[in-house]
């Protein structure tokens, strides 16, 4: 039986890591939220996010916490324009029609990847990489703190701007009642188009927050799709706050399976975690509500 401390450390390494997955969910059930559209192409987005922060750090040696802001505009505005320009379309068709479009899309961003950066991983080597926070018997790794802490600093202006601005207000309604938003003549497909930027801009800071912690290959995209559906199910789908409570929960029994039953156990009990909730709370731990 591993020692009181190592357990402790495992969890508060497990909340950190998870404090990122949260973010990275957030992007996906916001998007579910108000557009009801599933991003298939989720993780893809976020892989995509990995090797621009890996390109950017290579080339110019700036450090992946440095570009988050840069990176996640630019997604932000791919986003927008994805969704404006080409996703738009298919939000009122049948949903396996959705569903193939964001498979498709996903598909092409990982044989893209593939084609410019071949299937060897990349990674990030800081001076940092390997120092640590030691508090009491706590050994808190620098990444993960500096990823959480963009995590929760990302998801705070997320949170401001879904409530106190006129968009962020539009956006809500929008969620709420579709048709009374048009009715009320609020730009309804530019508005969807903002939702997916700011997906895609979240899913980005994740990807560039991440990068340090995992080496990064084209098809490491599906395994983070899979994982992103696993925590807003557990949330609570279409919840925000689920997300962020889905992302902790995964991370620490993440963790905690990792240290007491073996690494290659994580995802079994991440999927166990699902069908326990699946049978016990339908609705997820947030009940399915968009907070």
């Amino acid at each position: 039986m591993p020692a009181l401390s190592h357990v402790a450390n495992a969890v508060v390494s497990g909340m950190l890591t998870g404090i990122v997955y949260g973010l990275m969910a957030l992007g996906l059930s916001a998007i579910f939220g108000v557009i009801r559209l599933v991003n298939f192409a989720h993780g893809e987005l976020m892989t995509l996010a990995m090797y621009a922060a890996v390109v950017v750090f290579q080339g110019f040696a700036l450090d992946p916490f440095l570009t988050i802001i840069g990176v996640a505009l630019a997604f932000g505005g791919l986003g927008y324009a994805l969704q404006r320009g080409f996703i738009n379309r298919f939000v009122h068709r049948a949903e396996h029609a959705q569903m193939l479009l964001m498979i498709s899309l996903a598909i092409i961003i990982g044989n893209v990847l593939l084609l410019g950066f071949g299937p060897d991983a990349r990674n990030v080597q800081t001076s940092y990489q390997l120092d640590s926070f030691e508090i009491g018997p706590l050994l808190l790794d620098k990444v993960r703190v500096f990823a959480a802490a963009a995590a929760i600093v990302t998801t705070g202006l997320l949170a401001a701007f879904f409530r106190f601005t006129l968009t962020g207000k539009a956006i809500r309604a929008c969620a709420d009642n579709p048709v009374g938003a048009r009715v009320a003549g609020l730009p309804v497909a530019h508005l969807y188009a903002v939702t997916f930027g700011i997906g895609a801009g979240s899913v980005a800071v994740a990807g560039c927050a991440m990068v340090q912690l995992i080496d990064v290959t084209p098809g490491l995209g599906p395994s983070y799709t899979l994982l992103a559906f696993i925590i807003v199910i557990v949330g609570g789908l279409g919840s925000m706050v689920g997300a962020l409570l889905g992302g902790l929960v995964i991370g620490v029994s993440e963790a905690l399976a990792g240290l007491l039953i073996a690494p290659s156990a994580k995802s079994m009990v991440s999927f166990g975690l699902l069908v326990l909730l699946l049978l016990a709370r339908p609705q997820g731990l947030m009940g399915g509500g968009r907070r």
